[in-house]
């Protein structure tokens, strides 16, 4: 049922945010150098590897991991990087994970290839088994600001409490979240 919803509301919602996306496309590629998408490989369910597309933020050639590990990450974002991360709207090509079955809309985020501890973390808690999301419970409980032990204990518990209801509750925070533009450190 989960599936369903998720492929369906993808599918409405890339209808519906068709020109949005078109004129983020082309904004990012008149303002930097590059391509539009960037292609990240990510964690996906059992831990299988899954190509996840965002809004370029980061300029080319800008090292593969987690923002929070960069020196000075701010050197690397392009011009609108900061506006697109702070909107969330470098998230809107993942409707296309959600269509293709590699996403829900709401699940643990789905970590970087190389972020070790958190995917073994993950991993001993059976957190693995479930479909990455969009968004998830530890997003709207700190999303960039919350160290990974604190990550996968929301994990476990949305893991724990997942339902329809509760997942309406995660979307429903999370739009509030991203209107406030909250949890994002770049």
């Amino acid at each position: 049922m989960k599936r369903a919803l998720d492929f369906l509301l993808a599918f409405l919602l890339s209808g519906i945010l068709l020109l949005p996306i078109i004129v983020v496309g082309i904004l990012v590629r008149i303002t930097s150098r590059g391509p539009a998408l960037y292609w990240s490989e990510r964690v996906g369910k059992s831990n299988k590897i899954f190509l996840m597309p965002k809004f370029r933020t980061m300029r080319i050639n800008t090292p593969a991991v987690a923002t929070h590990l960069l020196d000075n990450p701010k050197q690397y974002l392009t011009p609108i990087g900061t506006f697109l991360r702070k909107t969330s709207l470098d998230e809107l090509p993942q409707l296309w994970s959600i269509i293709k079955g590699d996403m829900s809309f709401v699940g643990p985020r789905p970590a970087l290839y190389n972020q070790d501890d958190l995917i073994a973390l993950r991993t001993q808690n059976g957190v693995d088994f479930l479909l990455p999301g969009l968004t998830g419970w530890a997003q709207i409980n700190g999303r960039d600001e919350i160290p990974i032990s604190q990550k996968v204990s929301l994990d476990i518990e949305y893991m724990q409490k997942k339902s329809l209801m509760f997942d309406l509750k995660i979307l429903f925070l999370t739009l509030v979240k991203v209107l406030r533009k909250e949890g994002v450190q770049h």
